[in-house]
């Protein structure tokens, strides 16, 4: 999507105005040279990534809480991956204003809402991690497949009508001027309707944040202990799998983080009419630049499924035959242990 339609799905445009941004044009040299081009290498890898892990996935049947959510997550990053195209190709300009009205009607909602429904699965895969170290052989009803299959219909839905009214409410007619904000395109409930989701977003961010923090406390505390009791006896090769309890958070704060930090100082810059143009480009650039951190997701995700799912691992062309956990490791039953290689 380009610079200014994908800008205009989830930021300025929830509060319906451009803030005089027609005052302050853009320097989008950067956007439509550079840009183009490494989003051509993440959709490449992420689709090649994608594509092997739905391979994997597909041979693997949803027993677990943990098996369920990781197969959702990649779904999402599947469709979020396929919208980069359209990104692609209208930040170069190599499309025509007809293809611009459709992005900003369809690919840029759909591109928003999968990242916001990664977030989410992001969370429960943490969720589901830190109950698996505080209640190992517990079966809470959270921690049964079939709750975690209605939950995840339940949060498709959910985000699927909070996005619907975005496709349907942009309904103003397209022309080469309009399309060049998504703006122009969405009627007066439609402005209302998308400051409502822009609320709603960011509410799923900043409570997975506070979550994932709590959630992480907790495990780290716990490798911690076990770190300490077998400390100089334990091997490195366990150290390592210790380390990977870690993957969830770092790929959560690394990707979605810096965008949704770099969005709050950008919003503001667009709805305050004192901000220099000067600044509001800097920002611009910089949302632009995190936006990008946060896509790169699609391709961070894999190696949640590599560094905690047994079962996945097991189902790669690579690894088939080959024993990928050591034998002297197969039945440990540290606390650690309990989180990881499910």
């Amino acid at each position: 999507v380009t610079s200014e339609t994908m800008n205009s799905t989830l930021t300025n445009i929830s509060h319906g105005t451009s803030n005089g941004s027609d005052r302050c044009p853009r320097d989008t040299r950067i956007t439509q040279l550079i840009f183009p081009a490494l989003y051509s290498v993440l959709f490449l890898v992420g689709i090649s990534l994608n594509s092997l892990a739905l391979w994997a996935f597909f041979q693997i049947p949803s027993s677990s809480t943990f098996i369920v959510y990781l197969k959702n997550t990649l779904v999402a990053d599947l469709i979020m991956t396929l919208m980069l195209p359209f990104k692609i190709l209208t930040d170069s300009n190599l499309v025509s204003w007809q293809l611009r009205g459709f992005v900003c009607r369809y690919s840029a909602v759909v591109f928003y809402e999968t990242m916001y429904i990664g977030i989410l699965f992001l969370g429960l895969i943490a969720f589901d991690r830190f109950l698996k170290i505080i209640r190992p052989f517990g079966k809470f009803c959270v921690q049964k497949p079939i709750f975690a299959k209605t939950l995840s219909v339940t949060i498709w839905i959910f985000l699927f009508f909070l996005s619907l009214p975005n496709m349907i409410l942009t309904n103003r007619e397209a022309t080469p001027l309009t399309v060049r904000k998504c703006a122009s395109l969405k009627s007066l409930w439609g402005l209302k309707w998308h400051k409502v989701v822009n609320y709603v977003s960011q509410f799923i961010f900043w409570s997975v944040f506070v979550l994932m923090v709590l959630f992480y406390v907790v495990i780290a505390k716990k490798v911690y202990q076990s770190y300490r009791k077998t400390k100089g006896k334990s091997r490195g090769s366990n150290k390592k799998m210790e380390g990977r309890v870690f993957i969830v958070v770092a790929v959560f704060f690394l990707c979605f983080g810096p965008f949704h930090f770099a969005r709050i100082p950008y919003t503001q810059s667009q709805t305050n009419s004192t901000t220099k143009c000067a600044m509001q480009n800097q920002l611009f650039i910089a949302k632009e630049i995190t936006l990008f951190l946060a896509t790169t997701n699609v391709c961070m995700d894999p190696l949640i499924y590599i560094f905690l799912c047994k079962k996945f691992i097991q189902k790669l062309p690579c690894t088939k035959g080959r024993k990928t956990i050591p034998s002297s490791q197969e039945f440990q039953t540290t606390q650690t242990d309990n989180i990881i290689l499910s």
